[in-house]
């Protein structure tokens, strides 16, 4: 055994430091946080109580959609993008549910019908170099600061920068690159059949991603 080994050996090993009284300090200012909020604005006090709540279940769960994308590719496994998929189905679920409530009452449609076009894909591929060379998309990058990682931090102040810069330039942006109008597919093809198509391509992406995994994981 070599004199580094033999030192290694010797070392005594670092004592954990024990967390819970730090998390049991955390969960208390969170709770003082919330009834500080909701004194003056009850609304405030309900959006934080689920930004925390969507903060521990990304922080638990490793949720990233960045990851989703790129995990298949690098490591053949899909867990993460069959997640994404379920994430969508579910919030397509309330989503048609508020959506058609104004159909049938004959109010606006609630939400954003933006057009799509080459303005898209070719902000999703910047989007997508970007979200990988940071290491995460805005949750993964949230998620991460939170964590403590540097990297993550630096990318989240030029994510705001970038935003803002963005939002300043869209009115440019929408003129000049993007159709003036969406397609809601509800009024092309029918609430039935609209709803009918968004479920079968995402039942047919979830199969897909569940073959593509097992696959991979036989071949290692």
């Amino acid at each position: 055994m070599s004199e580094i080994q033999t030192s290694m050996a010797k070392r005594p090993k670092k004592k954990k430091v024990n967390q819970i009284p730090f998390g049991v300090a955390l969960f208390i200012g969170i709770i003082g946080v919330g009834f500080f909020m909701g004194n003056s604005n009850p609304r405030a006090a309900l959006m934080w109580i689920f930004g925390v709540a969507a903060g521990f279940t990304l922080q638990r769960s490793r949720f990233c959609f960045t990851a989703s994308l790129r995990d298949p590719v690098l490591t053949g496994g899909t867990s993460l993008t069959k997640a994404v998929i379920i994430a969508i189905a579910v919030a397509s679920v309330g989503f048609i549910a508020m959506q058609y409530g104004a159909f049938v009452k004959g109010s606006a449609i609630p939400g954003n019908i933006s057009p799509a076009g080459v303005h898209t894909a070719i902000g999703a591929i910047m989007f997508g170099i970007g979200a990988v060379i940071a290491g995460g998309c805005a949750s993964g990058t949230l998620m991460r600061v939170g964590e403590g990682f540097t990297m993550q931090m630096l990318s989240l102040v030029f994510f705001i920068i970038g935003s803002l810069w963005g939002a300043k330039d869209f009115g440019w942006w929408s003129k000049n690159f993007m159709p003036a109008k969406g397609v809601f597919l509800p009024d092309v093809l029918g609430w039935v059949p609209a709803v009918a198509l968004q479920f079968i391509l995402l039942l047919v992406l979830y199969i897909f991603a569940d073959w593509f995994g097992n696959r991979k994981s036989k071949d290692i």
